[in-house]
This record gives C-alpha cells, sequence and structure tokens, in this order.
C-alpha cells in the first residue's frame, strides 16, 4: 500500500463525499467561463474537434462511472459539463470552416 492509499483510508465517508463534491465544483465551475465565452462569441476556431469529440465522449463515461457508483457529487458535475461540452461540440461542427 503506498502512501496516498495509506491516507484514502483513514477517512470517514463523510470526508471523501466533501473531497469529491470539492472537486466536482472546481473542475466544472472552472469549465464554465470558456463555455459562456464560446457561446457568447460562437467563436470555436480554436477548438480540436478531435480533442473535443474525446474530451466530450470522456465526460459522458465519467458520467456513467458515477451514476455506477451512486456517487452525486460525480454525477452532478459531468452533467452540467456533459450539457456544455455537447453545446459547444455542436457549435464546433455548425460553425467550422468548412
Amino acid at each position: 500500500m503506498n502512501a496516498l492509499q495509506h491516507l484514502v483510508t483513514f477517512l470517514d465517508p463523510t470526508c471523501v463525499e466533501t473531497i469529491g463534491s470539492a472537486a466536482a465544483i472546481l473542475t466544472t465551475g472552472s469549465f464554465i467561463p470558456q463555455a459562456l465565452l464560446t457561446f457568447r462569441t460562437r467563436d470555436v476556431s480554436g477548438i480540436s474537434l478531435g480533442m473535443y469529440s474525446a474530451f466530450t465522449l470522456g465526460v459522458l463515461l465519467w458520467l456513467i462511472y458515477g451514476l455506477a457508483l451512486g456517487s452525486w457529487p460525480m454525477t452532478v458535475a459531468n452533467v452540467i459539463t456533459l450539457t456544455l461540452a455537447v453545446a459547444i461540440l455542436g457549435m464546433k461542427v455548425r460553425f467550422m470552416r468548412r
């Protein structure tokens, strides 16, 4: 058992949920300003279609994983992020220069 695994075994479930909630708020919250900028400007020139497609699929898989674990912080965060990511990916496909 490594040091991190050893540390985690001492955390009670409430602490683990608090850590998960903080992670969900920070990661989803950090995504929102970029999403809002993209919605407002409709400028998708700096967005890679391949990277964003992989990112969106990854968020979907995290959502499924969160649902399977019954983790509400992971589920809520990924529902919000997936919604924004799908909207941005849709704009990328719609507005990209052909």
